[in-house]
């Protein structure tokens, strides 16, 4: 496997996958994870041995009330870029975004961990670098604001605003407590500024009505 992928072409057929509820990959993202269970555990064994690639995808159904949940269509291939093992048995992990994926099927597999076939070609958008795009950055830092304040949340205002436009649409899109349908609308957005405008949406409905200003 290529270090770097300029095409989804150099990109897997087939991913582990790691289904998990409210929590989405973007492209060029960031995402910390906290690995403890046993299955996980080896899926991850079996990432570091091959590409370090792992198929982050939500379940389309909840966890608790089937053995097999269904899967949502689509997810975010990451690759494993920092890891760390603790002296109690988890991973601390880091997977950086590449590329978004349809799940065309899911493998029979003998592992406890689940993997699918995927198809890239749709989002091969996702690995052209573009320069950052334009948004309306004071409307997005007031509906935070309001939405943070409404859950007494904090935010480093400073690294907010100063960040890269695609970097703090996704940083919010990622971190955000949106519910899992929420978060899988925003990882489905086709465009960067459909899913700056749906990130507005969706922090204006959770907020205060009204302007704010950014102290």
């Amino acid at each position: 496997m290529p270090r770097y992928y300029h095409s989804y072409s150099d990109l897997p057929k087939s991913l582990p996958l790691f289904p998990l509820t409210g929590a989405v990959l973007m492209p060029r993202g960031a995402l910390p994870l906290n690995i403890f269970e046993p299955r996980y555990l080896e899926m991850v064994d079996y990432a570091l041995m091959g590409d370090r690639l792992i198929g982050m995808i939500q379940p389309s159904e909840h966890e608790d009330t089937v053995l097999k949940p269904k899967l949502s269509l689509v997810g975010c291939a990451g690759k494993i870029v920092s890891f760390r093992e603790t002296e109690d048995n988890r991973y601390l992990l880091t997977l950086q975004g590449i590329c978004r994926f349809r799940l065309t099927a899911e493998m029979d597999t003998t592992t406890p961990w689940r993997a699918g076939f995927t198809d890239f070609g749709a989002f091969a958008g996702d690995l052209a670098q573009t320069p950052d795009e334009d948004f309306p950055r004071e409307r997005l830092l007031a509906a935070l604001k309001a939405y943070l304040n409404t859950r007494d949340m904090k935010a480093d205002w400073k690294s907010v605003m100063n960040a890269p436009g695609e970097a703090l649409i996704n940083a919010l899109a990622m971190m955000c407590p949106f519910d899992p349908a929420e978060k899988q609308a925003l990882l489905e957005a086709n465009s960067f500024q459909d899913r700056a405008s749906t990130l507005m949406a969706l922090l204006e409905m959770g907020g205060e009505a009204g302007p704010t200003t950014i102290n």
